[in-house]
């Protein structure tokens, strides 16, 4: 039994040998396990280490970089915001008080925003903190007295301060300090009302407001619609209302106040009555504009949660200044509207269809005063001694006409006849070559040439005819059906102004009849077909021709007084006695007492400003627009490059004629066209230029010989027989491609056969003294052989036809220069010769084959050593 116990125990402790070696050897592989498994945590824990510090640095990178974008932005923002600030409250809306001073607005510009602080981001610099007042809201203010005042102060300084100072009227109630509050601005006299007031002053806002509203008669939202849609002064001045109360004082309004307040803030806006308020309740609404003070900060509703630094209160010797001088400028009256007061919103934006209207100034009390061109009245009178300001009048009108009226509505002849240029800024200059694009024609200096004038008027004459005919074909009785009937033709209203008109009508002559004849019948009858005149004079009492015509003055119904004008208005009509420098009376019932309105014309002279606005014209012309008709009298017209033996050949054959045409000088027409004297094969076909002025006698027959070299082969004899003429000659002897050259020791005249034209060009020929020269001037022509000569006076001319009692039909044609024209009797069927009396650089030419009686030219610059 005992053996069996050992042998139990034995096989116990060897299993238990065995046991032990397999704990030991687990253990060994668990120790094995647990580094291998630390050494997994160790590498995992390392690598998250590393990702995160990689994110941190990662966040902390894009962190940066957002930044950066952010400061960026933040940057090109605030700039935006800087400009749209700069642009939003210019002048004295937004100046610092250190810089502040009154500006004046821009015609037509509304109110802008107003200053009030800055407001400060972290990231930028300080930016104009804004809110908007007139034509826009109502200001209620909250917050400790002291400060809110400050505000109040500020922004009324700023809007008076950049509105026209006659464009508001101020009003305050302060029942507290009984006005005490914004005694700085009493040389405004502004309206201070007291305590019990407030009722009577909400009742007069409420009746204005109504009376608003009817004048705007739905037509327009608002009267800030009206104003900008009419220019000229704002037709109603704002009213702006400060209610300075305490608390106590709302509990005190009466239910009738309370609505009538609540009425006037939901209307008050677009009738512009603005509040400043601050101590009484307003009820909610899109127009009521909350600031709320605290100390030296605040907050408003345009600007939401941003906090404002409110600027310091305005120096007061900004605010003394400032209403001084409003306050005189007040005391003086609104100042005349300026040149660009009267130009419309856009322009050439109206009609003529119906006439024409624009304004020329402004009455005392501000308002636009317009001038009617039409139907009534069709023409205009305008007077006054000299140094009154026509001139000022007349560029005024045209200007204001020029703006609204474009080159289809209206066409411009313009005729100055005093020793003047006045004129001369709407056509292109050495300075400026733009030009008024509705000027067809424009006179200058045409004093000593009523030809001219007369020559305007024939024109007007026949564009009279043309449009007559055609309101015939239509069936129409004026302008305007004949614009409806006939929508693609071209019928602009014509406004033709002659200034001192006197001086075409004066003298008892042939110009003067015509003129008054042409005058008369465009007065007339030019109403209806849209043809405008306005004649403007320093004095009409002595123009027998016409006062003369009952039915001529009769026509003139718009009459135009300046100071101390005469004549212009009916006798009883004292008016233009009365107004002062600067001043018209306009009146369109014929000058007749009880029908004038008083108008303060702008300075219009200055040439800067208008080149500006004609610049502005002139870029927007339509295509086609062709520069107009320039006629000075002073100026001498040089022969065209066309008409010259290296110009351009004619290339037709009514360019030509029949015949060749000498060309002499230019003709005193709307046209500039030249005078032609055709050479064919007919007797008499000779020229006779006759006068002591060497010079142009010299231009005459060059410009006759190079015109007629470049219409085609020819073949020329130049004979110079003066000295004084050599040069001249000399030179036109050099151009002329085929020419003989005779002096005084050689002269000849030849009649052999020619193949082509053949032109003897004689200057001085009375030198010559050969009966050749008679027979070549009676036989020469038919033989294609013409004489062009100068003969230095009449007598010599008739020597060298046979003498006394010789007959000039040889000589067809005749340029007379300083000649008299009762010497020139034997050259003219009229008996006792032609009127003319000689002028400097004008000749008298007649071709007894085309001429009636003779006509005026002036003779082209050929020799420009002579002129």
């Amino acid at each position: 039994m005992v053996s069996n116990r050992n042998a139990l125990v034995a096989v116990v402790r060897q299993e238990l040998a065995e046991a032990r070696g397999s704990a030991r050897a687990l253990l060994a592989a668990a120790e094995s396990a647990r580094g291998e498994a630390q050494n997994r945590r160790r590498l995992v824990r390392d690598a998250y280490a590393t990702c995160l510090s990689q994110l941190t640095a990662a966040r902390e990178a894009a962190r940066n970089d957002v930044q950066r974008r952010f400061q960026s932005e933040a940057t090109r923002l605030a700039g935006h915001l800087r400009g749209l600030a700069t642009s939003s409250a210019t002048g004295a809306a937004g100046a610092p008080w250190r810089l502040w001073s009154p500006s004046e607005p821009d015609p037509g510009t509304r109110p802008g925003l107003l200053r009030i602080g800055s407001i400060t981001f972290e990231e930028t610099a300080a930016l104009p903190a804004l809110i908007p007042l007139l034509d826009a809201v109502h200001l209620h203010v909250s917050g400790p007295s002291p400060q809110v005042d400050d505000l109040i102060t500020g922004v009324l300084l700023r809007a008076l301060g950049s509105i026209r100072a006659a464009d508001v009227h101020l009003t305050v109630y302060d029942p507290e300090n009984l006005g005490g509050t914004l005694a700085p601005f009493a040389p405004l006299n502004p309206t201070f009302v007291g305590p019990g007031g407030l009722g009577s002053l909400l009742d007069d806002l409420a009746d204005h407001i109504c009376r608003v509203n009817e004048s705007l008669g739905g037509q327009y939202p608002s009267i800030a619609e009206l104003a900008a849609a009419r220019p000229g002064p704002r037709p109603e001045p704002w009213k702006l209302v400060v209610l300075l109360a305490d608390r106590a004082t709302s509990v005190e309004m009466t239910t009738a106040q309370r609505a009538q307040l609540d009425r006037i803030v939901r209307t008050g806006v677009a009738c512009g009555v603005h509040l400043v308020v601050r101590g009484l309740a307003l009820e909610d609404d899109p127009t009521v504009e909350r600031i709320v003070v605290r100390d030296q900060t605040a907050t408003c509703d345009s600007l939401g949660t941003l906090e404002i630094k409110l600027d310091p209160p305005p120096p007061p010797e900004r605010i003394a200044a400032f209403c001084r001088t409003t306050a005189e400028r007040l005391q003086a009256g609104p100042d005349p509207a300026r040149l660009a007061d009267l130009e419309p919103a856009e322009y050439w934006s109206e009609s003529s269809i119906h006439g024409l209207v624009a304004p020329i100034g402004d009455s005392t009390d501000g308002s636009l005063v317009e001038v009617p061109l039409g139907d009534d009245p069709p023409h205009a009178l305008i007077g006054g001694p000299s140094g009154s300001g026509k001139t000022n009048l007349i560029y005024t009108w045209l200007g204001s006409l020029a703006t609204r009226y474009g080159p289809e509505e209206l066409a411009l002849y313009l005729l100055d006849f005093k020793e003047g240029v006045s004129f001369a800024r709407y056509v292109p200059g050495p300075r400026d070559p733009g030009w008024l694009p509705q000027v067809r024609l424009a006179g200058i200096n045409v004093n000593g040439d009523r030809e001219f004038g007369l020559a305007m008027l024939r024109h007007l004459g026949e564009e009279l005819r043309l449009r007559a005919q055609a309101a015939k074909r239509y069936d129409a009785g004026k302008l305007a059906e004949l614009r409806a009937e006939d929508p693609g033709g071209h019928w602009p209203r014509i406004v033709a102004v002659i200034d001192e008109f006197q001086v075409l009508l004066d003298g008892r002559d042939a110009v003067a009849d015509e003129a008054v004849t042409l005058l008369e019948d465009l007065a007339r009858r030019g109403r209806s077909q849209g043809i405008h005149l306005i004649l403007a004079s320093q004095d009409v009492a002595g123009i027998q021709a016409l006062w003369g015509r009952a039915g001529l003055i009769a026509q003139f119904t718009l009459r135009i007084a300046l100071p101390k004008a005469r004549r212009i208005l009916a006798d009883d009509n004292l008016a233009a006695a009365v107004i002062p420098r600067f001043h018209a009376v306009v009146n369109t019932e014929s000058g007749m007492s009880g029908a004038n309105r008083i108008v303060r014309l702008p300075d219009a002279g200055d040439r800067n400003v208008w080149r500006g606005v004609q610049r502005r014209l002139w870029r927007d012309r339509p295509a086609g627009c062709e520069p107009p008709r320039l006629f000075d009298g002073d100026a001498v017209p040089r022969l065209p490059e066309s008409l010259r033996p290296s110009g351009r050949l004619p290339s037709t054959v009514d360019e030509v004629g029949s015949s060749p045409g000498a060309v002499l000088g230019e003709r005193i027409d709307v046209a500039a066209q030249p005078a032609r004297l055709r050479l064919g094969r007919m007797p008499g076909r000779n020229l006779a230029v006759l006068g002591t002025r060497t010079g142009e006698a010299c231009d005459v027959l060059s410009a006759a010989a190079l015109s007629l070299a470049a219409q085609g082969p020819a073949h020329f004899s130049v004979l110079c027989l003066d000295a004084a003429a050599g040069p001249a000659a000399a030179r036109l002897f050099a151009e002329l491609p085929s020419a003989d050259w005779y002096d005084a020791g050689d002269v000849r005249f030849d009649l052999g056969p020619r193949d082509v034209p053949h032109y003897v060009i004689g200057f001085a020929l009375d030198a010559a003294r050969d009966p050749g020269l008679k027979k070549l001037l009676s036989d020469g022509p038919e033989q294609r052989t013409h004489v062009l000569g100068w003969w230095r006076s009449v007598p010599r001319l008739r020597d060298d036809l046979g003498g006394i009692g010789a007959r000039f039909d040889t000589i067809g044609a005749w340029v007379a220069l300083d000649v008299q024209g009762a010497d020139l009797a034997p050259l003219h069927p009229r008996p006792g010769g032609p009127v003319w009396y000689p002028r400097p650089r004008r000749a008298l030419f007649f071709d007894r084959s085309v001429h009636r009686t003779p006509e005026i030219i002036i003779p082209y610059e050929v020799n420009s050593d002579h002129t």
